[in-house]
């Protein structure tokens, strides 16, 4: 197994590591009920109908 000739330095290190961070999910507040919800998904409301952007896309089943 071939092995680096130089050490790799510890910024050079941590430079290809600064991608690897989690950051937190986006999130947008529903406008009828004030929920936190992701962006650009439907969701199932209280009654059990589905909603996007605050308008109701389909009927309880």
């Amino acid at each position: 197994m071939p092995t680096p000739k130089k050490k790799t330095s510890r910024s050079k290190r941590d430079m290809r590591r600064s991608h690897d961070g989690l950051s937190a999910p986006a999130v947008s507040v529903e406008k009828k009920t004030g929920e936190l919800t992701r962006p650009h998904r439907a969701h199932k409301g209280a009654d059990g109908a589905l909603y996007y952007k605050g308008k109701q896309i389909s009927a309880a089943k």
